[in-house]
């Protein structure tokens, strides 16, 4: 039995607890940057330990703007997780990827206006490297896990975050089809910025509930539509991720635990002494 979580999950709408999951403990994590969006739950699948926290908090209370994601990936490092898989509703913006597919995507654009993106500042300036933001590892181990749980699954695709809580006007949605963006959601920014400072795998299943608005054939996005796909698709969800957790290897062997080395522009002796102890969780890492 890992003593550690082998894997964070963060569940997006319709994915807010794991179905067999053997319920360990819940815990209210105290972050230096508030309470996570929920108490994390401890538990196993496979005789191997994960943690799942539900993005929207318990009952689906806040709104994607609203969701403290310093606070919840914080939470998830302080209790030993080193791979996030991030579960997301998204909308398609490509024609060949169907309301039921599963894209896990391989490259972000953010177009959110109101979001921290990092831990820092106060007198420390690191500078992220986010040419590839997410995981190849971990992602290349999800796809694995979609298809071995029958799945259609897109190996690659470009995930764009918008603001919300809002659909997009036509307008914007065909403004993002021409910019080349696979599929459309709310909270896989900052997220992932999040997770590279923290040094941790990161990797996003987006499941496609919708076209968005530019398909003028198919009825427009709408609360109801996205829950009506989701409830399809959550059994396949969560038995991907089953799959994906009787898989993962124990060790990484990507890159990803020091991506974040050579992103300290500050001098060390600069650093004020209140924040070496406040990040420490994630500073030491760096200095080190």
């Amino acid at each position: 039995m890992d003593i550690k979580p082998v894997l964070g999950i963060i569940g997006g709408s319709g994915l807010y607890a794991m179905e067999g999951l053997d319920v360990q403990s819940r815990k209210v994590v105290a972050t230096p940057f508030g309470t996570p969006s929920s108490p994390v739950v401890i538990g196993q699948l496979h005789d191997r330990t994960i943690a799942f926290l539900a993005r929207h908090g318990e009952g689906h209370t806040i709104m994607p703007s609203e969701i403290n994601f310093r606070a919840n990936i914080y939470a998830l490092k302080s209790l030993g997780v080193e791979r996030v898989l991030a579960v997301s509703a998204c909308g398609s913006l490509r024609e060949d990827f169907e309301p039921g597919d599963i894209v896990i995507p391989d490259q972000l654009f953010d177009n959110t206006r109101q979001r921290v993106r990092s831990f820092f500042g106060k007198g420390i300036v690191v500078h992220a490297g986010m040419a590839d933001p997410f995981c190849p590892e971990l992602a290349g181990l999800a796809a694995d896990a979609v298809e071995s749980a029958g799945g259609t699954v897109h190996r690659s695709g470009t995930y764009i975050t918008i603001e919300g809580p809002a659909f997009s006007t036509r307008a914007e949605s065909n403004a993002f089809r021409a910019w080349g963006m696979s599929i459309i959601g709310m909270t896989t920014s900052p997220e992932a910025f999040l997770a590279r400072e923290a040094s941790m795998c990161y990797a996003v299943m987006a499941h496609v509930t919708d076209y968005d608005v530019w398909r003028v054939s198919e009825e427009p996005v709408s609360v109801e539509l996205v829950i009506r796909t989701l409830k399809e698709n959550t059994a396949l969800a969560e038995q991907s991720i089953r799959s994906l957790v009787a898989t993962l290897p124990a060790e990484r062997a990507c890159a990803c635990s020091q991506s974040m080395k050579d992103a300290l522009i500050t001098d060390a002796a600069a650093i004020p002494e209140s924040e070496r102890d406040r990040l420490g969780l994630i500073l030491d890492e760096i200095l080190d």
